[in-house]
């Protein structure tokens, strides 16, 4: 038995990360102290200050582990790591998990390459980005390749060239200069590429100079055609310039610009990625669980959330409020980029400016986002909101794991387990299981197997749905409570048509109203957990059939197997075929059709 009182007593006072537990188990939330000793005794204090959330968090503590760190630095990266693995209830959680493009250029090869990467290495090249918008980035790569002859294999060049390889077809279409011919010297080659970082870092005057050098070249030789692509390669180039303009002098330094709106339990971050003075791209992010968080703490779970992810680091964070662990937060991000990080809150002139205007993004998208996604959110997070009321429920249920038993004729009985996290399918948890205790078509004996074999497994539900009646609650009761497992527990019934009904429990019938959210939300996880288990159910069946028939024959490999199951479809079809039928299957012969001929003859049809 868990004695917090007497655990908090032995709390150690230096730096680490504490995480809190509920009854099941289950990780609720995950934190960072300077002071371990000072900072989770807080929690268990006068109650009287704390909000809500905090209020209700520490309501459902069972028990919590700690994890002791040299620094309080060594905390923060533990406590984003953490949060990110078992993104617990009580934190404040960034629903989007995104990673960028970058362009890369290999300044770490004698004749390099411009490519799109995800990952920024240390590896001597110079990266490009973050570009939130993908099909940017492949234009610009277009235009680069399209106007410099640069290389795009990955081929040893040296190696190449002593061993007088071929070049490829791109030298004979004239989109490389062939450094594998060994006709290209590396200063030249370099002058190209010198030509492209100036576009990518934001001298693109220069690089149209040069469009319009060639248009004006093709314009000469009568080459109107090729004329008129570089013209309207010029007129997209300049638009994509103006777009990115910035009505300021700020500098020329790489930063991301974040700001945020709020309104209820969600917010908005916006990012403006800055890099050399230009806007290259923008994002947007939705926080959840910011209910009594402060505007400071929520950028603050931001910050560290988001860049725990990202491969590249700006040189500067211009930030709408100060954070929590500020100077924490630079010594870490430096320490990831391996150079000075500044984090700074404008609170005039041109970057306050910015700020506003990022802000201001901020909260247009979060109107927009209520709106476009309030019928999502009815469907999903709305219906949550419905079933916790309608059951009664203690909280509205993040985790939902539901049950369904299939079996054919009483043979292959498999139980299959959906999952819904925040009312959403979280198809990576989903599990089959074959019953192994339960001889003949027994549902409730076999609902109750795979139920008790899942409770032997950690992150235990907030709900339990089984695709069935009180028959099959009744028998999962009697696990549960063998188990001292308290989990709200109802099935899933249908009417006479076989059409999702209502929800049950022991105690209660519930009929659902068809026309509601709710409904369509709970017919949709029977629907899911049925169709899963159905699925495996045919799987195993047929791979049953083949092995325990076609096997047997003499002469059927796995090569004829294929070759009968592609022509006849199933094995249905080839116990019906005739000789001269089976005879006409790929790679088959007389005496193994007449074998597999034979074989099926005293099988009626």
């Amino acid at each position: 038995m868990f004695d917090i009182q007497e655990q908090l007593k032995k709390l150690p006072a230096e730096p680490g990360v504490y995480l809190m537990k509920d009854k099941y188990d289950n990780i609720i939330y995950v934190g960072k102290a300077i002071s371990l000793k000072n900072r989770v005794r807080q929690y268990f204090q006068s109650s009287k200050n704390h909000s809500s959330k905090v209020k209700s968090m520490v309501g459902h503590i069972h028990q919590f582990e700690y994890i002791i760190t040299d620094s309080e630095l060594e905390a923060l990266i533990l406590e984003c790591n953490l949060i990110k693995q078992y993104r617990p209830k009580y934190n404040v959680l960034l629903r989007d998990d995104k990673t960028y493009p970058y362009i890369k250029i290999t300044l770490n090869e004698d004749y390099p390459r411009v490519l799109k990467v995800r990952r920024v290495l240390k590896d001597k090249a110079k990266y490009f980005g973050p570009y939130t918008n993908l099909s940017a980035v492949n234009d610009t790569l277009e235009i680069i390749r399209n106007t410099y002859p640069i290389r795009t294999c990955n081929i040893d060049i040296d190696r190449a060239i002593k061993n007088k390889m071929r070049p490829c077809l791109n030298m004979h279409i004239k989109k490389c200069v062939g450094p594998c011919t060994g006709n290209v010297s590396k200063e030249e080659y370099n002058k190209m590429i010198e030509e492209i970082i100036l576009f990518l870092s934001g001298k693109e005057e220069k690089f149209i100079e040069i469009l319009k050098e060639k248009m004006k070249k093709c314009s000469e030789d009568f080459n109107f055609e090729e004329a008129a692509i570089y013209r309207d390669k010029i007129k997209n180039l300049e638009e994509i310039i103006q777009k990115q303009k910035i009505d300021t002098t700020i500098s020329d330094l790489n930063q991301d610009v974040i700001a945020m709106a709020r309104a209820d339990n969600e917010a908005c971050v916006q990012v403006f990625f800055i890099r050399n003075g230009k806007i290259v791209g923008r994002e947007h992010f939705i926080l959840d669980g910011v209910m009594d968080s402060s505007k400071e703490s929520i950028l603050g779970s931001f910050v560290k959330q988001f860049y725990s992810q990202q491969e590249y680091i700006p040189k500067e964070l211009i930030i709408e409020y100060e954070i929590e662990d500020n100077f924490i937060l630079e010594e870490w991000l430096s320490s990831k980029k391996g150079q000075k990080v500044s984090i700074k809150v404008p609170q005039k002139g041109e970057k306050k400016s910015l700020i506003e205007m990022v802000s201001k993004n901020a909260e247009e998208y979060l109107v927009k986002f209520s709106d476009l996604n309030k019928r999502k959110y009815e469907k999903s997070l709305g219906a949550l909101e419905e079933l916790k009321q309608i059951l009664s429920l203690e909280s509205t249920p993040k985790r939902i794991e539901s049950f369904d038993i299939s079996n054919i004729q009483g043979v292959d009985s498999i139980g299959s387990m959906v999952v819904y996290t925040n009312g959403k399918k979280d198809k990576k948890e989903y599990r089959r299981y074959k019953i192994k205790t339960v001889i003949g078509p027994n549902d409730y004996g076999s609902m109750a197997e795979i139920v008790e074999r899942r409770l032997k497994y950690g992150n235990l539900p907030d709900l339990i749905l089984l695709d069935g009646g009180k028959g099959q609650v009744s028998a999962v009761k009697k696990v549960l409570d063998a188990n001292n497992v308290e989990i709200p527990l109802w099935g899933m019934y249908k009417d006479d048509k076989h059409r999702t009904k209502g929800l049950i429990s022991q105690e209660m019938e519930i009929e659902l109203d068809k026309t509601s959210n709710l409904y369509r939300f709970v017919a949709g996880i029977q629907e899911e957990v049925h169709n899963y288990a159905i699925t495996y159910h045919r799987s195993l069946r047929d791979k049953s059939l083949t092995k325990s028939i076609l096997d047997e024959i003499d002469g059927v490999g796995e090569k004829r197997k294929k070759s009968l199951l592609n022509h006849f479809k199933d094995v249905e079809n080839i116990k019906k075929a005739s000789f001269e039928e089976i005879l006409e299957v790929d790679g088959m012969n007389k005496k193994v059709a007449e074998n597999i001929y034979n074989f099926f003859g005293g099988v009626d049809e």
